[in-house]
């Protein structure tokens, strides 16, 4: 149990960051159209993850998507301007979301 121990420590420290990112996007409403694994009205992080993850610019491509919004990548339904968004808010949940793959 004393080895086990400071393995479950360091993944649970490991993992508040990404918690953290994840109750920023349900405060900021992002959750309204997106799940984490599945498409609802916009598509599922875990896809969005795997279309930008090889992009050397992906953080920087999605967050600014994230504040001013866009259409037509992934289909007809426009993804609005999210003006409760800052700068930093926005590359926080758009490395959130490529760490979804």
């Amino acid at each position: 149990m004393r080895r086990a121990l400071p393995i479950l420590l360091t993944g649970c420290l490991m993992a508040v960051p990404a918690l953290a990112d994840q109750a920023l996007a349900k405060v900021k409403n992002c959750l309204s159209c997106h799940a984490i694994d599945k498409k609802i009205v916009g598509p599922a992080y875990q896809d969005i993850a795997r279309k930008y993850g090889g992009q050397k610019d992906a953080p920087d491509v999605l967050a600014s998507k994230i504040m001013k919004g866009g259409s037509g990548v992934w289909g007809v339904i426009p993804m609005p301007v999210n003006s409760q968004v800052n700068d930093v808010e926005a590359r926080k949940l758009a490395n959130w979301v490529l760490s979804l793959k």
